[in-house]
């Protein structure tokens, strides 16, 4: 149980709640009810404050540092610690105490510093001033000191504070108009309606003289569902009661709009509110790289026990001669002879621990931390994703999924909004046959039907006619769209009508407005909604007035809505307009088949399609349907479902007039984007609520579906038909069929006759997939397995018909296939949420339904086309950078502390440390950190500009590549040969007297001085210049930065060394470095000895590096070459933040860039452009210098490396 449940228990408990109740009773102004009308029963509630916040100034310090000592890395420091702390060891306490609290202070600043901005964006909520209704005057209050029942009044485009009951308005009619961008995404305006008989008190002094109380169900996270009821206290009488609904709610973080201001009575506050309850808990999300680090600290740590244990066992067996147990200079004190055997074997162990614990970079995950937070903003600054039209530029949520940017393999995606543009315009409407393009329009024209379509005749007749102007207004009629009455909006004037003041049409639903705009240039415009009545013009500049009775809204189940006017003459009319598959169903006359065919027409060309019908209603009709729907409003308990019965019973028995088609226009670059991915190896799936017809021809025009792609459908109709477990059989049987076991081939695309499978799925049918079946038969079996292996063998899927959860559910169902892939999903509104939190990588867009997505998302991007560069580019250097920087780290620990292992055997097993205090402590946090973590944050292996022209290249990083168990094994081999050679050549160059004699007289001092620490320093120093080396042979991509940190290092290190060892520390005990670094460097012999040992270690890994590139090279290899191949063809650089090519080359390049990829990356391969930037004075290219300068201009044949004496540069 959580705190905040137990919390809820205790206060309940201590209010002397002894049951819990399903709902609450507010009392407006916290006033008393008549005496005798109820018993007043007080009941406790939150305040309004907000806290998003983790802690607070008095747990900060506990709390984080248990957080961090649950990572197993800091956790295993944190004993080895203690260890030293409580027992004799080898090394000082600090060695490891220091870079411990290092990692721990770095990152308790970086989380302290991240929940200090929570904290101030608590106070700056929390702290803000509103207005509150006491005692006839208006008072201003702190947000955080609102209770339930206060009345609270707002201003326009102020934010509600807490979820408020609406009373009145500043309007007559009672209404408001109010955005909830903040909370569902939609940022149109949508109408909200005070009670009837509230919305008449308009001053504070008339709201407080209001007596009424409001009963309520307990807060529900449900932003759409709100049941209660406001009983009305007038004259002392029984009371009056209405029906609350979801309409009457204001949502905390709702903006109001387009409205002077509104009274309102708070009933959830703080914590209780709607917009609290949905701060959903993101599950935290681990990246395939943590996965692989974390396997990798096991087996280390696994190495480091065996490295403990060996010793152990070795030192017990060497001591096994008591001349060797006890020497004359160490003699043992009593207690140490009388302690057991075994409790001196474990002391000895755990000193082992201590003395090779540094084999467990515990540093790692500081830079790997520092990497991912400054390697964010290098997508924040890529002005290439900056969006000129809404002005902004990416963002990154959490930095800790970079990586996983670079192994996607399946991309789900939303098609509204996402795909397409959410710009909706009419295209055309179809009554009885006849087609009305409003483009095509003048003066209200007809335009009739096309030729490939049977119509009725070319023109509408006089009943025709009549049916024609009633479709037109009930268009005009059955929507919720307000006017906004403004003189400019974002500097366009925007008119209604000549001649009237300049307005313009605002909506939850950009397909109302779309259509009323339609309608506008049909010649029947919408004016406003006054007083209850609903002002059209028609053709002849005449006004009708319709009065609105009721409102049947939308929702996703019914999927239409429907209004009930009264015209001027008095009769009732109830408009509809829905989807067809709800409409059709419920007509019982109309050109049904003519209309029909225009709506599959519609669809198939991609076309939202919307179908209109209408009836008539007698009085009694009007009386009986009013009552259905307020007996079922006044319902606590089961209200919508009443609701939903009641407008089962009202809506049918239709007439058909026509349907409407609304284009959805596709987003720049988004068929482009698709294909990209394709090529990249990724599949991408488009999940939507669309009707199937719209969904496919979106797919066709992205590129998603080709003409040759053969579409399966599993889909409600089809398994109508047959069963569901025949259908998937059979569609199992014809991808298979062709595909058997070869479904890795699946994007390959190297064979000509492949056939190309694409699967449309709606959300019925797969309800029905994922239900668990009951029954498996030896025919049957599980349906999802099946249902799996035909999405895997399909290039692409469209699934339509699709509810949120379903999304999700989608997500989680590849995510927990057999491969586990790496998922990403893509989306602009709320209902993309729960697929954005439940992929992999989430990714919101900035677009028109508001910015929920992007606020739950992992990165927010403005457009769909820039998921291709995120991709394809960011995503791409983003894993290669960490991948070398997790293998580095294991790799140069190794090479730290296996010498330290070998030295045991020449000491006796003594646990004599090989390295000094201080460079024990420093060689990870100082003398080795920056150049990998500057490499991390800015290599790139290859042009950007080929990566995002070659998306194939992202195959090459596929499924983790980088990071499998063969790599890991090879630079783990890597480090234990080098440690090899810097230790046994320094061994094999200490015995030789030559050195020892420094060309000097071989005196007593100087004999001695070449001892212990002084072999430790030799090696140490062949270490760090070694590992060091090695990262600058894998840069590729050369800077100022890239120089200065990397020289810079070395030189830190040796200026260090000297003046560690040069100057005697007066805080120092004892000082057994002094003077050591200088003795060894006035040898000739060391400084030959370093560099052999440097040329021996670094160069297997070049000769294996240069047999791969010339026997086996890679796709990524092969372009470095030709990238390299034909620099000379160029004739000048560019800086990277253009990367243009040069003009003299342009040509013969933008030629081949249709080729084949295989083409363009053998040698043959037209010039490609090099990677060059201008951090200085001359440019620096993606090449890197060499260290050693062989022959004269000297080139291996195929092989990727090339030395070259003279010029400005040499590359490898």
């Amino acid at each position: 149980m959580d705190f905040s449940s137990l919390r809820s228990l205790i206060t309940r408990y201590c209010t002397g709640e002894e049951s819990w109740v399903d709902s609450r009773t507010v009392y407006i102004g916290n006033k008393v009810p008549p005496p005798g009308t109820e018993a007043y029963i007080l009941q406790r509630f939150p305040d309004n404050r907000i806290v998003s916040s983790k802690y607070t100034f008095w747990n900060f310090i506990p709390k984080n540092l248990f957080e961090q000592f649950r990572r197993i890395a800091n956790f295993y420091f944190l004993i080895i610690f203690l260890v030293q702390l409580i027992i004799d060891t080898p090394t000082s306490p600090m060695t490891s105490g220091l870079p411990l609290f290092f990692v721990i202070t770095v990152t308790a600043i970086k989380q302290g510093y991240e929940d200090w901005i929570r904290h101030k964006a608590d106070n700056a909520v929390n702290q803000c001033p509103v207005h509150v209704i006491q005692r006839g005057k208006v008072e201003r209050k702190q947000s955080q000191k609102l209770q339930v029942g206060d009345i609270v009044q707002v201003k326009e485009n102020e934010t509600f504070p807490c979820d408020l009951i609406l009373l009145s308005t500043s309007r007559e009619d009672g209404t408001c108009f109010v955005t909830t961008a903040s909370l569902d995404g939609e940022s149109s305006h949508k109408t909200y309606y005070a009670v009837q008989d509230t919305k008449a008190f308009n001053t504070a002094e008339e709201v407080e003289t209001l007596h009424a109380t409001i009963e309520c169900e307990q807060p529900q996270p449900d932003l759409y569902k709100f049941v209660g009821r406001i009983n009305i206290y007038l004259d002392r009488n029984e009371p009056i009661a209405r029906p609350l609904g979801s309409e009457n709610l204001l949502l905390r973080g709702a903006t109001l709009k387009n409205t002077e201001y509104i009274h309102a009575v708070a009933i959830y506050t703080g914590m209780e509110t709607k917009m609290a309850l949905n701060y959903q808990s993101k599950s935290q999300k681990r990246s395939a790289v943590e996965k692989s680090m974390n396997a990798y600290l096991i087996v280390y740590l696994c190495i480091l026990i065996s490295k403990a244990l060996i010793n152990t066992v070795l030192k017990y067996v060497w001591q096994a001669n008591p001349n060797r147990d006890e020497p004359w200079y160490n003699q043992k004190t009593e207690t140490e002879r009388q302690r057991h055997v075994l409790i001196r074997a474990f002391t000895d162990f755990l000193a082992f621990m201590v003395l090779f614990n540094y084999i467990i970079p515990v540093s790692m995950y500081v830079t790997v931390e520092m990497q991912k937070f400054l390697g964010s903003y290098f997508i924040l600054w890529d002005d290439d994703m900056f969006d000129e039209e809404l002005g902004e530029r990416p963002l990154v949520n959490t930095s800790d999924l970079n990586e996983e940017l670079g192994q996607v393999e399946y991309v789900f995606t939303d098609k509204t909004g996402t795909l397409t543009e959410n710009n909706m315009e009419l295209r055309e409407c179809c009554v009885d046959g006849h087609v009305y393009v409003p483009h095509a329009i003048c003066n209200g024209q007809i335009l009739p039907g096309a030729a490939e379509m049977d119509m009725i005749d070319s023109s509408p007749g006089i009943d025709g006619k009549e049916r024609e102007e009633l479709f037109f207004r009930a268009l005009c009629l059955c929507h919720t769209v307000q006017v906004k009455e403004e003189e400019t909006v974002d500097g366009i004037k925007r008119g209604i009508h000549q001649g009237k003041s300049t307005s313009f049409y605002i909506s939850s639903s950009p397909d109302e407005v779309a259509l009323v705009e339609g309608m506008k240039r049909l010649g029947f415009t919408y004016l406003r909604l006054k007083d209850s009545h609903m002002e059209i013009l028609n053709r002849e500049e005449e006004m009708e007035r319709f009065e609105l009775l009721e409102v049947l809204n939308f929702d996703s189940v019914r999927r239409r809505m429907s209004v009930i006017v009264r015209s001027s003459s008095g009769e009732y009319y109830l408009f509809c307009k829905g989807a067809d598959s709800s409409i059709f169903p419920r007509v019982v006359s109309g050109k049904v088949e003519q209309v029909r065919a225009r709506v599959e027409h519609n669809a198939v060309e991609g076309l939202r399609t919307l179908c209109v019908a209408y009836k008539k209603l007698t009085h009694e009709e009007y009386e009986q349907t009013c009552h259905l729907l307020s007996s079922a409003k006044l319902c606590l308990h089961e209200c919508d479902k009443k609701l939903a019965e009641a407008y089962d019973v009202i809506e049918k028995d239709f007439i058909l007039l026509g349907a409407t088609a609304v284009e959805d226009r596709l987003q720049d670059k988004a068929a482009d984007t698709i294909e990209s991915l394709h090529k990249a190896g990724m599949k991408v799936w488009v999940l939507t609520g669309d009707k199937m017809e719209t969904a496919a021809a979106t797919c066709y025009a992205s590129r998603l579906f080709h003409r040759n792609t053969q579409i399966l459908e599993l889909t409600t109709k089809r398994t109508e038909e047959q069963s569901l477990h025949d259908v998937l059989f059979d569609l199992s049987r014809t991808v298979l069929r062709q595909h058997g076991s070869m479904t890795r081939d699946i994007f390959s695309g190297l064979s000509g006759d492949y056939q190309d499978y694409g699967l449309i799925i709606d959300g019925a049918t797969l309800s029905a997939v994922l239900k668990p079946t009951r029954d498996v038969t030896s025919n049957g079996g599980n349906y999802k397995e099946i249902f799996l292996e035909i999405c895997r063998n399909c290039s692409a899927v469209l699934c339509c018909r699709m509810a949120p959860l379903q999304k999700a559910q989608i997500v989680k169902l590849i995510k927990a296939s057999k491969e586990h892939p790496i998922t990403l999903a893509i989306g602009d509104g709320a209902n993309d949420v729960s697929m954005i939190l439940e992929a992999h990588v989430g990714i919101g867009i900035m677009g028109k339904e508001g910015r929920q997505a992007a606020r739950n998302s992992d990165y927010a991007i403005t457009k769909f086309k820039h998921l291709k560069k995120m991709l394809l580019v960011h995503g791409h250097y983003y894993y290669i950078r960490i991948a070398e920087l997790v293998q580095y780290f294991f790799y140069k620990n190794v090479c730290f502390i296996f010498p330290q292992f070998l030295y045991q055997f020449f000491c006796g097993f003594s646990q004599q440390p090989l390295y000094d205090t201080a460079y024990l402590t420093l060689y990870n946090i100082s003398f080795t950190s920056l150049p990998i973590l500057l490499y991390s944050l800015m290599e790139q292996h290859i042009n950007m500009d080929i990566l995002k022209r070659d998306p194939s290249l992202y195959r090459d990083i596929a499924k983790n590549s980088l990071l499998r168990w063969p790599t890991f094994i090879y630079w783990t081999l890597l480090g234990v040969f080098n440690a090899v050679v810097f230790f046994f050549g320094a061994v094999f160059l200490f015995d030789n007297t030559t050195f020892t004699s420094n060309g000097q007289l071989m005196a007593t001092n100087t004999q001695m001085m070449f001892g212990n620490w002084t072999f430790g320093t030799l090696v140490f120093t062949v270490l760090v210049f070694t590992v060091t080396l090695k990262l600058a042979l894998d840069t590729h991509y050369w800077t100022w930065i890239n120089h200065f940190v990397i020289w810079g290092s070395l030189l830190f290190y040796v200026i260090f060394s000297l003046l560690w060892g040069g100057i005697i520390w007066p805080f120092l005990n004892y000082q057994r470095m002094y003077y050591v670094f200088m003795q060894m460097l006035s040898s000739g012999p060391a400084w030959l000895s370093i560099i052999l040992l440097i040329i021996v270690c670094l160069l297997p890994d070049v000769v294996k590096k240069v047999l791969c590139r010339a026997l086996w090279p890679t796709t990524t290899e092969r372009i470095q070459n030709a990238d390299k191949l034909y620099k000379g063809h160029l004739s000048e650089f560019t800086p990277l933040s253009s990367l243009q090519a040069p003009p003299t080359r342009k040509h013969v390049r933008r030629g081949n860039e249709s080729q084949n990829h295989t083409h363009r990356r053998s040698d043959s391969s037209p010039p490609k452009k090099l990677m060059c930037t201008y951090w200085g004075g001359r440019p620096d290219y993606c090449t890197f210098s060499s260290f050693f300068r062989i022959g004269e201009n000297l080139r291996f044949s195929g092989a990727a490396y090339a030395y070259r004496a003279p010029g400005p540069e040499t590359s490898v």
